[in-house]
Formats: structure tokens, sequence, C-alpha cells
């Protein structure tokens, strides 16, 4: 089983960048698909996260209306447009599969898979 996130960058504020979750191992379709933030000296926080069948959308307060989560099951991929980056935006970003096919940020419990970090670093 591996999720592999990609896409992460250094980039100025105000710019975007789009960040992709590869899946492997096991069948993405039945599994909600999250995305999540650590920066240094922060706590863990849920960004954004997709239902299995990509029905339903869920975001941080923080991202709502310049992050948009996307899912091509097909291709196992989920992904994360990330437009009008901001300084505070800079995390190392995690992608991880729930064992539920619902949206939920704030349950990691259910996460039963996480990929490694991407690195997203904006410049002010």
């Amino acid at each position: 089983v591996q999720l592999q996130a990609s896409g992460g960058g250094l980039v100025q504020a105000g710019g975007s960048l789009r960040l992709s979750c590869a899946a492997s191992g096991f069948t993405m379709d039945y599994y909600a698909i999250g995305w999540f933030r650590q920066a240094p000296g922060k706590e863990h926080e849920g960004v954004s996260c997709i239902s299995a069948s990509g029905d339903s959308t869920t975001y941080a307060d923080s991202v709502k209306g310049r992050f948009t989560i996307s899912r091509h099951n097909t291709k196992r991929t989920v992904s994360l447009q990330m437009n009008s980056l901001q300084p505070e935006d800079t995390a190392v970003y995690f992608c991880a599969a729930r064992r539920r096919s619902v949206v939920d940020l704030a349950t990691t419990s259910t996460y039963a898979y996480w990929g490694q970090g991407t690195q997203v670093t904006v410049s002010s």
C-alpha cells in the first residue's frame, strides 16, 4: 500500500501549486482521501477531504475559496489545487486514505494509510 504525494515546491505569495496524491496497492475507490499539513512548531492540520464518490468535499476555513480538491479514480489520483498561496500555507503536505467513504478531517484515527509529505514553501 502506498500513497505518493508530489507537486510541492517554492512559490511566491499569490502564486499557485497543484499537489497530486497517487495511490497503489489498494482500491482507492472506497476511501475518502484527505490532505493534511504540518508547519514547523504547529499542530497537524486537516486541509481538505473528498468523499469516495467525489461528490462531497470539505475544507479548513483557512483555505476555503483558495484550494480545490478533486479525484480521478480511474487514474488513482487525488489533486489539490492551491491558489492565492500565502506564507502561512508553508508546511509539509500529506495525503491520507480514510477507512470511510464520507468526508471527515477531524477523526484522523479513521485514516488507514498515509503518504510521505511534500514540502510547500511560500515566500513573502
